[in-house]
């Protein structure tokens, strides 16, 4: 039977992709057909006679509890339920009201019955039993892996009914991961880029609702540091950005994440607090190397699960703030070596070489330039200059 499973939540998965909900929903009716089959002949251990297994899975919407029953060592009923809160119910409560549900429905008599924590049944006659070992701590895993498949199979129709779920649930999710006060709906990251200490630059991507808003992106060209120093790089752009943002009554991040470690967060920090906004926004620091994460006055580093969406969020932002500061950053380096060629041009100094970069941008159109054209910035001499030193004429009785 592995197989026609297999075709079915295949089916399953493409109809929830191409939004086609009802032929999903159809197919996940067909699915619990064949699974309820399945199940008559799973046989997980003779010893076992009669005994219910219940687990649960939940978020702050939603729980979702698994049932098993096993008789004479089979598997032969299973079925997941999905429960909306009302209030704020503990998984225990909702634990106890599905398992009377759950043994009313399928008329239980068992006596014992499996859970993954300690509950409060009135029911004296009930044994519950919280597994740590062998069969039976099987039985409760296959349990809470069936009603976490579910859960996800669910929360993912959901999300594409209505994307702004998607958005709460992963706002919510950072909020709790890296312990803020506040969902973090509007975020921002820093990062530096510079050449052997040439041409350095900062870049700020800014993410709202967990999104990029290209409109909101900022680069800095460094004015006060000299030579390659990071550190202080960091502190120039992080006090330019929130001055203006303070001077034009801005709304303030709710969280700031500076691509760097300990250093390049100290030096944030240091701008946040002449700025007095120090207390008024999170600030953290991602060390590449085994992204760690870093809070000021913390000498000990946050490591989140490699899978989970908030470092995924965390890394994107990494990832597009280096991207957009490298892009930015090649773009005045080349410019900084035209300038410089443009400046070894006989007549042709530093104020007439900006003049063209700035009215040509690149090499290529300021050799493609019509004479006209470049009169509106050079004078008959330099245009000469310039046709001779891009293009060269061979010397009289010269090959």
């Amino acid at each position: 039977m592995i197989k026609p499973i297999r075709s079915v939540n295949q089916v399953i998965k493409t109809a929830s992709e191409d939004l086609n909900f009802e032929l999903a929903y159809s197919y996940q009716r067909k699915l619990g057909v064949l699974e309820k089959y399945q199940s008559k002949s799973t046989v997980v251990n003779s010893a076992i006679t009669n005994i219910d297994v219940v687990s649960i899975a939940s978020d702050e919407r939603y729980a979702f509890v698994n049932y098993l029953k096993v008789m004479n060592g089979s598997i032969i009923q299973t079925q997941t339920i999905e429960i909306k809160k009302r209030l704020d119910e503990t998984d225990e409560e909702l634990l106890t009201i599905a398992i009377t549900e759950f043994r009313t429905k399928f008329k239980s008599t068992s006596r014992e019955i499996v859970v993954p924590f300690t509950i409060l049944l009135v029911d004296e006659n009930l044994k519950l039993i919280v597994p740590k070992l062998g069969e039976k701590k099987k039985l409760l895993e296959l349990s809470q892996k069936n009603v976490l498949f579910f859960k996800k199979e669910k929360l993912n129709q959901y999300e594409k009914l209505n994307p702004d779920l998607r958005t709460d649930r992963i706002l919510s999710q950072m909020q709790k991961d890296l312990r803020l006060t506040q969902l973090p709906q509007h975020i921002e990251c820093f990062d530096n880029s510079n050449f052997q200490g040439k041409y350095p630059v900062s870049a700020i991507v800014v993410f709202k609702d967990a999104k990029p808003s290209k409109k909101d992106y900022r680069h800095f060209n460094v004015k006060t540091v000299e030579g390659p120093n990071d550190f202080a790089t960091m502190e120039e752009a992080v006090y330019r950005r929130y001055k203006r943002m303070l001077e034009e009554e801005g709304t303030l991040p709710q969280l700031i994440i500076i691509d760097g470690g300990k250093g390049q967060l100290s030096s944030a920090v240091s701008s946040l607090k002449k700025l007095g906004i120090d207390k008024k926004v999170t600030v953290i620091g991602i060390a590449k190397r085994l992204e760690e994460l870093y809070y000021p006055g913390d000498s000990f580093p946050l490591y989140l699960d490699k899978k989970s969406e908030t470092l995924k969020i965390i890394q994107q932002l990494r990832d597009e703030a280096h991207r957009f500061g490298i892009t930015f950053h090649r773009k005045k380096r080349d410019q900084g070596t035209l300038k410089t060629e443009l400046e070894i041009i006989p007549g042709i100094g530093k104020t007439t070489a900006d003049k063209l970069l700035v009215k040509f941008k690149s090499v290529k159109r300021i050799k493609e330039a019509k004479e006209e054209e470049l009169a509106q910035v050079l004078n008959k001499k330099q245009i000469i200059a310039l046709a001779d030193y891009f293009n060269p004429q061979p010397p009289e009785g010269g090959l």
